[in-house]
């Protein structure tokens, strides 16, 4: 099974003030761990550190440390509707976390009529 490394103290300022910028306060986060299939075609989980966090509309966000510099990430309102990018996976913390983020506004934005829907 492969071994995902632990967050670290950088990992942790740049989600720390990644959120900061985007909520305009200190954010609350969790830091927690996930099993997850890394490869579609893995039968073995493999655990992944993660960050977990709640937005003020009830959205929930989890980024994924699935290897060194490697991240993948996720919103939903309901279990089982989960959101993402559409990028699979990001060698970069910074850009990860922007990206759900603004995949999530342009969804909040999508849902109230402010922009017109991106699906088929």
């Amino acid at each position: 099974m492969a071994s995902v490394p632990d967050i670290t103290d950088t990992e942790r300022w740049v989600i720390q003030t990644t959120l900061r910028e985007r909520y305009g306060r200190d954010p609350a986060y969790q830091l927690a761990d996930a099993d997850i299939r890394l490869h579609a075609a893995d039968r073995e989980l493999t655990t992944c550190p993660v960050f977990f966090w709640q937005a003020e509309d009830g959205c929930s966000f989890v980024l994924f440390k699935t290897g060194e510099q490697q991240y993948r990430c996720q919103f939903f309102y309901k279990p089982y509707k989960q959101m993402g990018t559409g990028i699979e996976e990001y060698d970069d913390l910074a850009e990860c976390a922007v990206a759900i983020l603004q995949a999530q506004a342009d969804y909040a934005a999508e849902q109230r009529g402010d922009l017109p829907h991106a699906g088929p």
